[in-house]
């Protein structure tokens, strides 16, 4: 390549991954532009690489006001906030980190299950606030094992996801635009069928255009009084309103959610819903998850710089 490499980094990042990537070229912090429109026009064309997450994604203004760009590298798995179109007419690849935060986000999910099903948080609270010896112990909460689990999405996350479930005995079907053969456990082709069948559902989907508002309100009236929804995926996946009202109506037994439509902003129906459980996006920030997407990061910058290809592409 002939131009001479230089990093963007378009949002705050981890200290160790932001330090290590100093040092293997020139990086700028978008942040710290006073003016970033007028920084970017003056100068844009310097940077060959671009840095964001998957939450601050790159839009196409950012994309073509960068006109040498060659790759983005997001840490994150989920890339629906990068203009995937604008990348490819402009020649950008892009750079994910998949895999490495499987497991993490898996536990969340039936850490969330649990909790929700169960009432952890709730009688938690109930406690904390001396309910207990003045009103009694809690009502008595849903069983966890044995039930049936629905899967929106069976990719990577889906499938561990599932493994962990079978250790609570429980029945798996899954929801995919096709059926994946090679797993153990029955497809089902209408994520409408699927909620009727299904006791717990949990949303481990891509966030997308094709994937917007995939869980309505029809799909969370099937689901039904007695059931319940988590979501760790996009909180663009689940019609946010229409959750709302299924639950302040009864027409759904209750939620536990990582994302939401308008992050970091959460109705304030769902954070008064004692049957819903609340938190700040953390499926995969555990020490050891986040380290390891950050090693994921600098492999594909450096593999970039040294080769002009990286090792975890977006369609690669």
């Amino acid at each position: 390549m002939i131009m001479t490499q230089k990093i963007l980094q378009a949002c705050p990042l981890p200290p160790p991954l932001a330090n290590r990537l100093s040092s293997l070229c020139p990086v700028e912090v978008l942040r710290d532009a006073p003016d970033q429109n007028v920084f970017l026009r003056e100068r844009g064309g310097e940077f060959t690489v671009l840095i964001t997450t998957g939450t601050q994604g790159a839009d196409r203004a950012l994309i073509e006001a960068l006109p040498n760009l060659k790759a983005i590298c997001s840490l994150g798995v989920g890339y629906d906030a990068i203009d995937l179109d604008a990348a490819r007419e402009h020649g950008v690849m892009i750079s994910n980190t998949p895999d490495v935060l499987n497991d993490c986000v898996a536990d969340l999910a039936m850490g969330l299950l649990i909790d929700t099903v169960r009432g952890l948080s709730a009688s938690d609270r109930h406690v904390r606030r001396g309910d207990w010896p003045r009103l009694g112990p809690t009502m008595p909460s849903a069983r966890v094992s044995g039930k049936r689990l629905g899967m929106l999405g069976m990719g990577r996350v889906g499938q561990v996801i599932a493994r962990r479930a079978g250790g609570f005995d429980m029945e798996i079907r899954y929801h995919t635009r096709s059926a994946k053969p090679e797993l153990p456990w029955q497809h089902e082709p209408s994520l409408l069928a699927l909620a009727q069948w299904c006791d717990f559902l949990i949303v481990a989907c891509p966030g997308s255009q094709e994937t917007f508002h995939l869980v309505s309100a029809e799909v969370l009236q099937a689901l039904g009084p007695n059931g319940f929804l988590v979501n760790v995926a996009r909180g663009s996946v689940v019609d946010e309103k229409a959750l709302v009202a299924a639950l302040e109506s009864g027409q759904l037994a209750g939620a536990g959610l990582d994302v939401f439509e308008n992050e970091p902003e959460v109705p304030t129906e769902l954070l008064s819903n004692d049957r819903v459980v609340v938190l700040p996006h953390v499926g995969s920030a555990t020490r050891e998850t986040r380290s390891a997407m950050c090693e994921l990061v600098l492999e594909n910058v450096e593999r970039f710089i040294a080769e002009g290809s990286l090792v975890t592409p977006v369609g690669g």
